[in-house]
C-alpha cells in the first residue's frame, strides 16, 4: 500500500498536522465519501492549526511569564480597581504593540498588576508576538553579570527584538549609576521599534524621582511616555477581598 510511503513522507516533510490527519482519515472510513478537496482541505486546517499550537507553545515557553495561566478571559471586574472591560478588550487587540506603543500599569501593592500584565503578555503571544516578562531588579542583575562575562551586547540584542518586553516590580528598589545608565540603553533601543509595559506600584508622576539624575530621567520618561496607555488601578488588595487566583502572587 501507498500509505506508509506517504507518512513517512509527510514526517520527512515536518508535516506532522497532515500527517496526524491522514492516520485519522485512514481510521475514519466515513471520510472516504469526502471529496479529494475536502479531504485536502481538512489535511490543511490540521497542519495550520498544529503549527500555531507549537508556535504559541514556543512563544509562551520564551516569555517566562511570572503568572502561566493569566488570561484576559479570567479578569476580575467586580472589584472597584477602575479597571473598564472596554479599555481591556482595545489592550487585548495588542493594536498598541503593534504600532510600537508603550504601557504603565500602576496600582497599590495586590491589586493584580502582574496578573493583568502576563494575561497581557499571554495575549501577546497567542497573536504570535514575541514576549518576555521580567522583574525589573532581576533583569538590571542579569545585565550587571553581562558586562562581566562578555554576553552584554547579545543580551541587550535580545532585549530589543522581543516585540513586548514586560517590565514587572519597577521601582521596587532604587537604582544605582550604573543601573540608571544600563536602564537608558534599554529604553533608548526600544523607543519607537518596540513595546514596554511596565508594572509598578510607584505613580508615574514620582517616576522622575525614583530614578534620581535629572538629565537620565528626563530621558528615559521622554520615551516611555511618548504615545503611552496608561492602566492606574486603585482600591483594596484582592488578596483580602477575593480567592481569585488573579492577585498577584
Amino acid at each position: 500500500m501507498l500509505n506508509e510511503p506517504t507518512l513517512e513522507k509527510l514526517q520527512t516533510l515536518k508535516l506532522t498536522g497532515m500527517r496526524a490527519a491522514f492516520e485519522d482519515q485512514l481510521a475514519q472510513p466515513a471520510t472516504h465519501e469526502l471529496t479529494f478537496e475536502e479531504r485536502l482541505a481538512l489535511l490543511l486546517d490540521r497542519e495550520i492549526l498544529d503549527r500555531d499550537n507549537r508556535r504559541l507553545t514556543r512563544l509562551l515557553k520564551a516569555a517566562r511569564l511570572r503568572i502561566p495561566g493569566a488570561c484576559l478571559e479570567d479578569v476580575d471586574y467586580r472589584h472597584a480597581r477602575g479597571l473598564q472591560r472596554s479599555q481591556m478588550a482595545q489592550l487585548g487587540a495588542c493594536q498598541w504593540i503593534h504600532h510600537q506603543q508603550n504601557l504603565l500599569l500602576t496600582g497599590p501593592t495586590g491589586t493584580g498588576k502582574t496578573y493583568l500584565a502576563c494575561a497581557l503578555g499571554q495575549q501577546a503571544c497567542r497573536q504570535g508576538l514575541s514576549t518576555r516578562y521580567v522583574r525589573l531588579p532581576r533583569l538590571l542583575e542579569d545585565i550587571h553579570i553581562a558586562h562581566g562575562d562578555g554576553s552584554y551586547p547579545r543580551l541587550m540584542q535580545q532585549l530589543s527584538r522581543t516585540e513586548l518586553l514586560i517590565l514587572d516590580d519597577w521601582a521596587i528598589a532604587p537604582l544605582t549609576p550604573s543601573q540608571r545608565q544600563d536602564l537608558m540603553e534599554l529604553i533608548e533601543d526600544r523607543h519607537g521599534l518596540r513595546s514596554t509595559l511596565i508594572a509598578s506600584q510607584l505613580p508615574v508622576e514620582h517616576w522622575h524621582d525614583y530614578l534620581g539624575e535629572p538629565t537620565l530621567a528626563d530621558a528615559i520618561l521622554d520615551r516611555l511616555l511618548h504615545n503611552a496607555h496608561r492602566l492606574p488601578l486603585q482600591g483594596a488588595s484582592l488578596r483580602q477581598t477575593t480567592t481569585t487566583n488573579e492577585a498577584d502572587p
